[in-house]
This record gives structure tokens, sequence and C-alpha cells, in this order.
């Protein structure tokens, strides 16, 4: 194997590397400095003349007298069954104390492209436990639904609260979570640990720790190692698999410095022009595909830099992904958990993975008599700061009271609170019950008299 001694410069993360024999893209490097110890690193670009090489750690004692090696193959992930109760670095080494993993397999972390053709259509209910995803915003197996939130937000309550509840309704299958978090503190690392070990979900768990200190480029490959384990418990093993993702914001900032220490031209915000392209490559490996046994669910989190859900970040990702789940800053302040807005959440799977045979046959028309009324609910707050609540008439403020009552009730739940979804069902119904019969529109009369509370009492009503 050729040592080359003809480092030409070091910008943050990168090497500069002169007159090499070809070198493949994504190859990876081994940089010897002159103590004798060795840096890893990845062939970012390649030309006639220069080679730029990533490192994975940090660039300190690299000097030009620095020789460099070409190892002729790309990153691998060394993947097994044995995988699943562990904790890993971002870089795929386990921390948690115990031995090194023995490979059954070794794959590429690029994954590969799954053909259109051959993708199956999600159809199969997810249930969280949390109501206002399970009832207005469902995730179906095979979906990738993100949790757009901002700074100081409970997304990581909800993100562990989702890898601990998740589950598919009767059935035998065997369900499994990677977790993936990038650019997190210690402490936020050490939270995330204790309560997969407080709960139990470890044991059905991968989980890949990239802490904030840990060098950017980690960051990039973190969510392509814990995809690539994903896809092998998936498609080779035959678990149906939840990938969380989090946070996808830090992961954006390391795609950016090292845009940066490359000097490409920036695009939107500073960020790389291809950044959509990137995003993409992770998000698409979510879903089933034909004739395989298991699925890749993708639940991706991002903190919205200023809350802004036109941030790049946030905008790029609503382009590829099948919706989103936005929490609310406005109920975080009321005090209210999980403070998940419903009314700019979508799941554009939704349909597909609820009704008769998946959920129950009144879960469409709950949903959207719900997000009526909470949503008349919230406009006529608006009017109340203007004209007074007096001023109302009594249906208006019927449908005031509703939209405190969906907040307290609904959307509110405790942190370990799994609801199944008959019960979030049940709640909607319940809260339902506060309004007149006439207004609920949007609901078949033949299924107001088989769910409304009035009638399972014996009461009568005019319907």
């Amino acid at each position: 194997m050729k040592e080359y001694k003809t480092v030409k410069q070091i910008a943050g993360p990168l090497v500069f590397v002169e007159k090499t024999e070809p070198v493949g893209y994504n190859e990876l490097v081994n940089i010897v400095l002159a103590d004798g110890s060795i840096k890893r690193g990845q062939v970012l670009d390649t030309s006639d003349d220069l080679v730029v090489v990533q490192c994975f750690e940090t660039t300190a004692g690299i000097g030009r007298d620095a020789g460099v090696r070409f190892l002729g193959e790309t990153i691998k992930m060394p993947v097994s069954k044995d995988m699943l109760g562990r904790i890993l670095s971002g870089g795929g080494k386990p921390i948690d104390g115990g031995p090194e993993i023995v490979p059954e397999k070794r794959l590429d972390i690029q994954g590969a492209a799954i053909n259109p053709y051959a993708r199956a259509s999600p159809a199969d209910f997810i249930q969280t436990g949390i109501s206002t995803i399970d009832g207005t915003n469902t995730l179906v197996r095979g979906q990738k639904l993100p949790i757009f939130s901002g700074a100081g937000l409970p997304h990581n309550d909800i993100a562990l609260q989702i890898a601990r509840q998740a589950k598919v309704p009767g059935s035998t299958e065997e369900f499994a979570v990677v977790f993936a978090a990038m650019g997190i503190t210690k402490e936020e690392a050490n939270y995330f640990m204790a309560d997969f070990e407080r709960t139990g979900a470890l044991e059905r768990a991968v989980v890949f720790l990239n802490l904030a200190d840990d060098p950017a480029v980690e960051r990039i490959i973190t969510p392509r190692l814990a995809l690539t384990t994903a896809e092998y418990l998936g498609y080779e093993l035959g678990y149906h698999v939840l990938v969380i993702l989090t946070d996808m914001t830090n992961y954006c900032e390391a795609l950016r410095q090292i845009g940066a220490a490359r000097e490409e031209v920036p695009g939107r915000r500073g960020y790389p022009g291809y950044m959509y392209t990137d995003l993409a490559c992770i998000y698409e490996r979510a879903g089933i595909v034909k004739g395989k046994k298991g699925s890749v669910t993708q639940i991706p989190i991002l903190t919205m830099p200023g809350d802004d859900i036109t941030h790049p970040i946030a905008d790029l990702t609503g382009y590829i992904t099948e919706g989103q789940i936005v929490v609310s800053r406005e109920l975080h302040r009321k005090g209210i958990y999980p403070p998940i807005n419903v009314l700019p959440s979508l799941s554009r799977l939704m349909n597909l993975g609820i009704g008769e045979g998946h959920t129950r046959d009144d879960h469409k028309k709950v949903s959207d008599q719900l997000y009526a009324g909470y949503a008349e609910g919230k406009d006529l707050r608006g009017l109340v700061a203007i004209v007074g609540k007096d001023a109302l008439s009594e249906r208006d403020r019927g449908f005031l009271e509703f939209a405190d009552l969906f907040e307290g009730q609904f959307v509110r739940q405790g942190i370990d609170e799994d609801r199944s979804i008959e019960r979030t069902l049940d709640v909607g119904w319940e809260l339902l019950s506060t309004l007149p019969v006439e207004q609920l529109v949007r609901i078949d009369r033949d299924l107001i008299k088989k769910y409304h509370p009035l009638y399972r009492k014996g009461a009568k009503a005019e319907v």
C-alpha cells in the first residue's frame, strides 16, 4: 500500500493531498502522524491533482510530514442481531461497556437505493400511544414522518416516549427501534441511556450517540450507520424497525461546516446547495420492499432555528417526507405535554392505515370532526381578544370551550401514559359529546348512533 507524503493544506476537518493516483469517492483513508499514531478519514472529493480527505477525528497534530494511505474500500457497518440492546458511539463503536460486536455481515453505509417499483404501499397502523399522533396524524409502517420542534421544547421526551411505546396492535411480528442522536450534550446522552435502561426499552433497541464535542464529520455518518443497521434488521432479519433520528438540524449544521471548510459556494442561509439531495438520501431509506418480511419507518426530529418553519432544513424536509408533526411553544408554555399542535401537523399516509380492519371504522370521521372543532375554537380565541366572550353566541361559546377541553384532555397526557387507539378515539367522542349533536356535521349519522356517549348510555338525542 502506497503512502503519500504530499499533504498540501489542512482546513478544519479537511486534509488536502496532492499528486495521488486515482482514488474513489468515499474511500477510507489512514493518516499516519509523525509519532506513528493513525487517524481515520474518508475521501470527500477527488480530482486529477488534488484529493480532499475529511478526518473523522480532530486534525490537531497532522502536519505536512504526515503520511496518507488510501485503503481501497468504503465505510462498512458490522451488523448482527446481537446489536439489539447495545449502545454505540456515533462512529458505531460500543460505549456501554459490553464486548465488541461480532459481525454477521459488513454492509456499505450508503445503502442501496430501493427501486420505486419494488416499494410496497404502506398500510399498517403503528400505535405510538400518543393521541395527537395516533388519532389525528397517524403513523403508518414504512412512512417517514418528521417532528418539527424548537429549541427548549420537549422533543427528546416525545422521541423517547415513542421509542418506548411504539407497537403494531395485534401483531406478533418482531418490532425493533434504532435510535440515533446527533450533536447532543453529555447530559442529554446520559438522560437517553438512563431512560432506555429504566424502562427496559433498550432490549429491543440499538442506540447510536454522537456527542456535541465529537467531530462534525462523524455526525455525517451517524444516521447512515443507524439506517444500515435498520435495513439489516428489517430486510434481512424480518424485523419491523422504527428509526428515530434526532436532531437533523445538528446534522445539517455539520454539512454546512464541512461545506465552508471546502470553500463551496453556499446556498440558502449558507447551507450547501446539495443539502436537499443529501437529506433525500437519508429519508428515502424508509419503506417496505415487496417480498421482504420487514420494514423501515422513520421519525426524524429537527429543531427549527427561531421556530421558523420556512427555514431551509424544515422546508426541504417537508418536501421529501410524508407530512410533519409540529411541536408548539404556545402549548408548552401552558404546561401541556406533549405540546403537539394538530392544526399544522399532517400525515399524508394516514388514510392508508386507519379505518375498519386497521384501527376502527369511526377513526377518520372523528379525526376530521376534532380537527374542525379545535380549529374553529382557536379562531374564536382571537375574536374574544377583540370583542370579549360575552359578545359570542351560545354556539361559539361551545366551540371556544371545546378548544380548551381538547387541549386539556386529548392533547395533554402523561409522559409514561400509553393510550391505545381505542382509548384515544373514546376520548375524542367524550369531547365531541360536549357539542350539540347537530354540530357534528363531519360524522355520519350511523357512526354517531354507534359510538356517541348519549347513545351508549341509552339516552335519546335528535340526530
